[in-house]
Order: C-alpha cells, then structure tokens, then sequence
C-alpha cells in the first residue's frame, strides 16, 4: 500500500490534517484504531472550541483579544507554556470558525450563565459527535481514504526520515509506504498500567472520560525511536467527575461542576483547597489532580438548596438528606467530622454580594484554606452532594515539535517528513492548567499546520 500522506488518529486534529493536506492535492490516508462507531477519540465528547476573536458575530458575546487570551494561558499554566507556539495557536485559532464550518461543522448560539464562555468559546451545534460525523463525511467526499480497526506497531525510517509504517490490521500486518506521516492519535490517559509508574495504585481509582482506545502505544514508540519529549510525565488535564460515572467513556456529563457553589470535602471530612479560588473554566481541570492526592482519590460535593440551579447538573442524581449529619451518613463519612467542617465554614463567611457572573465579595475570614469568592452558608435543606473521583481527559507528555509540527529528535534534528498534533503534541504548549475548549484549538491549528506541511514536504520529494 501507498500514500502521499499517512495520518494516524481519528479525531479532530487527525481529521483537520488529513483534510488540510487534501486540499493540497495530495493523497491521503487515515487509519483509525477504534472501530468505525467509535471514532474520533475524545473529540466525539467535546463541545466548545476557544477561539479569538476580534470582532463581534452571532454565536459569541463581546471579543476576546490576542493578549487576553495569553494571560489566560499564563495565567492557568503558572508560566510554564511555550510562548511561541501559544501564540501561533492563538493567532490561528480566529480562522478555525470559518474553516470549521467549510467543512460542514455548524455553530449555535453563545450560552450564558455560570460557564462564562460566551465571549471565549465557540460551540457546536450537535456537539462532539456531529463534528466527528462532519468531518468524516468531507473527507469521504474530498476523497480522504479511511481505515478502522487499524493500529499502528512500527515505523521504519532512514535517520528522521519517515519511510514506512507497519499497521495491525484484518489480523495481520500490513505495510503502508508514505511521504509524510502525521501522528495524532492522542496521549496515554486511558493507560492504566501507565499512570501506576507515577501515581502506584491510586491509579486504580482513575477514571477515563473519553476512549479506552487512548493507550499512548504510538507516543512510547516515538519516544524509545529517539524523539524529544516535552511536558510532564505525571501531568494530566483531569476534572472532578461524579464518582458513580463508568470507568471509561463517560463524557462530559459526568463532569461536576457543583464545586464554586459549596463546598468540597475529602474522606475525613476535612475541606483540602479553595472552591472559588477564580471562574470555573479556569480551574476546573485541577480538580481531577487535587482530587487524586486526596484519601482513596475520592472526594464529596457539599451543597444546600440554594445552590441548585446554579450549574449545569451531572447525569447522576445528587444524594440528598434533611440534616448535614444525615448526609455524612449516607456518603458513608463521619457525620460528628462534616457537621464541624460546615458548621466552621458557615461561621467563617462573610457578607457580601453573590453573584456567580463576577468574582465576587463572598469570602470567608479565619478559616484555612479560604474560600475566596461564591462563599455563601450551607444551611438551607433539604442539603445534597455528588461524590466525586478524578477523571483524566489527556496526558501532557509529548514528543516536541517546532512552529510547522514537524517533530524534534533528542539530538535537536528535525523531522522533514514527521510530524504531530493534538495531544500527541499537547505538551508543546501547555505543561499544566487548562482552559476550556482549548485542547479542540489547540488539535485543530496544529493540525491543519501539520497537513499543510506534510503536502508540501510531498510536493518536494516528488520533485
């Protein structure tokens, strides 16, 4: 079998290379490892993309300019981001809106309440899986070849020049000789085994949002193959997730986002890190990792019924009961241990103007740790709780790629006809902290940059 350009992966920065470089009038193949109803990785349960944008349109609110949307970026990765391809990633993310949608993707108006994404995120209509179905579909039409079932063991190369790739499919081997290859097949995260060589058996309490099919085999080989790695071994985009979610596959709605609104208790009963430390988008991933420091990697929502209404609810019922002790009893905590923790919590807030669309004044005083905004008392029942557990969406260990997505070598070689994008290249831009939407951008800018230089390296060798 023959190519120009062989993409590995199914999602959306698979997808937006493979598209990028047809429109280049090269030829295309994709090879997917999940089976055809599972496709597109983790981008089948996404929603929202984050995109700057400079001028005003029907589905977002306001602008958000270059230097704000760095600051955020800053802002969540503590400083540690590549600037240089942040801000290319920024830059580019404007033309994703339009250029999504030539390729069949549709928008839906700006949601409001206490997302706060209106004015930064761009969502689909449709979700995730409409996106997938989208882009599968233009690629068809635009003659993009396609393989299911199909995984990826080997490469054989000359030096960094990529010659051919050894694919596992119909129960053999078959041989795929290409031009350029593009590897954007996702991270480690639903590779248990692997998380134990950081986390030991408290791995074993993990969650996977997304695909089972993410098990980071292309990333290992790329990385014992001699390509350089960048971002930290340990490090994943992880969120709270309601404790009774499945082990994989859940999606995003067993995401929690009850956190800013109460309080956030661990086994002992004992509250563990600031709820209202800054806007739920921008600290929402670190509660996957406070979570799995935390006894057991478990963790409990705490609520009154002032609260509810106030975010968007999990799948799952929330476990109510009349008193605090009684709720203690049925999350299986000391009731004694959690009434204390409410009880100093209440006495510590102080009066202020509630208002979940602003930082605001409602905070506590005296009490360790704070909580710095949206602190109001628990003490309306009927009172309700979420158990939660650490729910891993990416990895951010990566191979390192320069401004085109060709991969680095360990020896600062570059690739001339290698190349990554979206998580396989995650840890290029960030190396912690997450903002919302950003991992569908951040996916589809690399991509579209990989596809395009992939069918220019092909142009070139076919001169």
């Amino acid at each position: 079998m023959e190519t120009d350009v062989l993409v590995v992966g199914g999602g959306n920065a698979a997808l937006s290379a493979a598209l990028s470089a047809r429109d280049r009038g090269v030829k295309v193949l994709v090879i997917e490892r999940a089976p055809k109803f599972y496709r597109g990785g983790n981008s089948r349960l996404t929603r929202d993309y984050r995109v700057m944008n400079t001028s005003e349109n029907k589905y977002m609110t306001g602008t958000y300019p270059e230097e704000e949307f760095m600051e955020d970026l800053r802002r969540v990765a503590g400083g540690e981001i590549n600037e240089s391809i942040a801000r290319l990633v920024v830059r580019k993310s404007e033309e994703l809106p339009d250029w999504l949608n030539k390729q069949g993707i549709q928008w839906q108006p700006a949601l409001s309440g206490t997302l706060h994404l209106g004015r930064t995120n761009i969502f689909q209509l449709g979700g995730g899986k409409a996106v997938i179905n989208s882009y599968y579909q233009t690629a068809k039409v635009k003659g993009v070849e396609v393989w299911y079932d199909s995984m990826l063991e080997d490469i054989e190369m000359n030096g960094t020049e990529f010659n051919a790739a050894k694919v596992r499919r119909n129960n053999g081997i078959e041989t795929i000789k290409a031009k350029a290859i593009i590897f954007a097949s996702g991270g480690f995260e639903a590779n248990i085994e692997w998380h134990k060589r950081y986390w030991g058996e408290a791995a074993e309490n993990f969650i996977i949002r997304g695909t089972p099919y993410n098990q980071g085999n292309v990333l290992e080989m790329l990385l014992n193959k001699g390509a350089a790695q960048v971002g930290e071994p340990d490090a994943f985009h992880a969120v709270a997730v309601d404790g009774r979610a499945p082990k994989f596959d859940g999606g995003i709605v067993t995401r929690l986002d009850s956190v800013p609104f109460g309080i956030v208790v661990n086994k002992n009963g004992q509250r563990f890190y600031d709820e209202g430390e800054d806007f739920w988008p921008k600290r929402y991933a670190i509660w996957g990792g406070l979570i799995a420091r935390q006894p057991n990697q478990v963790a409990y929502s705490i609520i009154d019924s002032k609260a509810l209404g106030k975010f968007m609810p999990s799948v799952f019922e929330p476990i109510s009961a009349g008193s605090i002790e009684e709720l203690a009893e049925k999350l299986g905590l000391n009731p004694k241990v959690v009434a204390k923790t409410v009880n100093d919590f209440n006495k510590a807030v102080r009066p202020g103007t509630f208002n979940p669309a602003e930082l605001d004044n409602c905070k506590t005083e005296g009490l360790t740790p704070v909580k710095s905004h949206w602190a109001v008392r628990i003490d309306k029942p009927p009172f309700y709780a979420y158990p939660l557990k650490t729910g891993i969406t990416f990895t951010y260990l990566a191979v390192e790629v320069n401004e085109q997505a060709r991969i680095k070598w360990k020896d600062r070689r570059i690739c001339n006809n290698m190349f990554a994008a979206g998580e396989m290249a995650a840890g290029n831009v960030l190396r912690r902290g997450y903002l919302a939407g950003f991992g569908l951008t951040m996916g589809a800018v690399l991509g579209r940059i990989a596809g395009e230089e992939a069918a220019n390296a092909v142009k070139r060798a076919t001169k």
